[in-house]
């Protein structure tokens, strides 16, 4: 005689296993997805920071140290 119900119960437990499987798996995808993008996001904002100083900078009649990434004040005037 087949054992049906040691059967049955090992196929629940195994389906439980495995369903407890790609949960994790999904969950940790959806934590590194999450991570990457707020890591893009800061990437995003430090660039449009930096740019707006640039820009703020030549506004200002200033001249851009791109060596120590600041403005130096206004740009020298040359010949006169």
């Amino acid at each position: 005689m087949i054992p049906w119900p040691k059967i049955l119960l090992g196929t629940v437990v195994a389906g439980g296993l495995i369903w407890l499987y790609a949960e994790i798996r999904g969950e940790g995808a959806r934590s590194v997805t999450s991570k990457i993008e707020r890591q893009n996001n800061e990437a995003r904002n430090a660039a449009d920071d930096a740019r707006s100083a640039y820009d703020r900078c030549l506004d200002g009649g200033g001249l851009w140290n791109f060596g120590a990434s600041r403005c130096d004040g206004p740009a020298p005037r040359r010949g006169h």
